[in-house]
């Protein structure tokens, strides 16, 4: 949760505080052509809302509503509506802990991923989701359609468990792909990069690229070849683009470890990946291969409008899929 807002699914009791905070919220917003439909908003509707697909509140220190999402289920995503803060609280983080708390409500549904509706007219508010790794994927006149994939998270018993998980991944790429690879020494990224090597079917042993920086697999047939970099003694994005990845992009995935925080600018649509060990270690290793005995836990968060719909969650399923657990939940 973020600052001092709680946030909860809404009960019947909450409905005529929503109202107020939905009405109050939008009444503060410019007026809009064609007119929103908020302010038509009732208890009676509202609590159809709150007895069916349901609602959050998010309550201030004191107890009191002062931010509401209505609910409803689209299919693989869950649609967020009437997003609201009363203009007293907003700057608070209310926003953010109701999104969060949202995409946990997906993830327990059993969706793919969330969407919302936005205007054009309100650039402030539709930078607000981008910056939540939303992507507008629809537009009919001034209405917006944004949305964005929940991250996929799975249990790796094995090496060979971690090696099938990224040939099944290989399944769903194509050339300009980007992926950012996260993990400690010898938490399989090398491993996880092999079975994506083998997926896309590609020429050459998939080694550590460390001493190297990076290593060009080319496809054996009519797929996108494979370029895996290693950016751990980069200093920075200057010397990640003296590899011209923009080039090799247009015809290979691209793998980048150690590139969080440095490679995000290459693509607005990218995979970033994070490969955990289950089981901590003190013991280093030179090389990234996996021990068996050792389960890892990887966590693939998908961002932008390429994988809206890319049907990542059902490609990962060799294993478990459970809610991941991000920095702030």
């Amino acid at each position: 949760m973020t600052g001092a807002a709680r946030v909860r699914r809404a009960v019947p009791a909450d409905v005529p505080a929503m109202v107020e905070v939905i009405h109050t919220a939008f009444a503060a917003r410019p007026a809009l052509d064609p007119p929103s439909t908020q302010l038509e908003e009732t208890a009676a509707s509202v609590g159809r809302v709150v007895d069916g697909s349901g609602a959050l509140v998010a309550l201030g220190p004191d107890g009191s509503v002062v931010g509401t999402i209505l609910l409803a289920d689209h299919g693989e995503r869950l649609g967020l509506h009437r997003v609201s803060v009363l203009p007293t609280h907003q700057g608070e983080g209310i926003a953010v802990a109701m999104a969060q708390a949202a995409e946990d409500e997906a993830h327990t549904r059993g969706h793919s991923g969330v969407e919302l509706g936005a205007r054009v007219e309100l650039p402030h508010n539709v930078e607000f989701w981008r910056n939540l790794g939303y992507a507008v994927i629809d537009r009919a006149g001034p209405h917006l359609t944004m949305a964005r994939e929940l991250p996929v998270a799975i249990d790796l018993a094995t090496a060979e468990d971690t090696r099938a998980a990224g040939a099944r991944l290989a399944g769903l790429l194509r050339a300009g792909d980007l992926l950012i690879l996260t993990g400690d020494l010898g938490a399989g990224k090398t491993t996880f990069t092999q079975g994506l090597g083998e997926g896309l079917g590609v020429r050459g042993q998939v080694t550590s690229p460390t001493f190297i920086l990076a290593r060009t697999h080319p496809s054996l047939g009519d797929g996108p070849g494979l370029v895996h970099v290693d950016a751990y003694r980069l200093g920075g994005i200057d010397e990640l683009d003296d590899l011209d990845l923009d080039t090799a992009l247009a015809t290979s995935v691209a793998v980048v470890e150690w590139g969080e925080q440095m490679a995000e600018a290459l693509a607005e649509d990218r995979l970033e990946i994070t490969l955990r060990r289950r089981r901590g270690s003190d013991a280093l290793v030179d090389n990234d291969d996996l021990d068996d005995t050792d389960p890892r836990e990887l966590v693939v968060t998908p961002v932008g409008r390429r994988w809206v719909g890319a049907g990542l969650r059902a490609v990962l399923t060799g294993a478990r899929s459970h809610p991941a657990e991000e920095p702030g939940r």
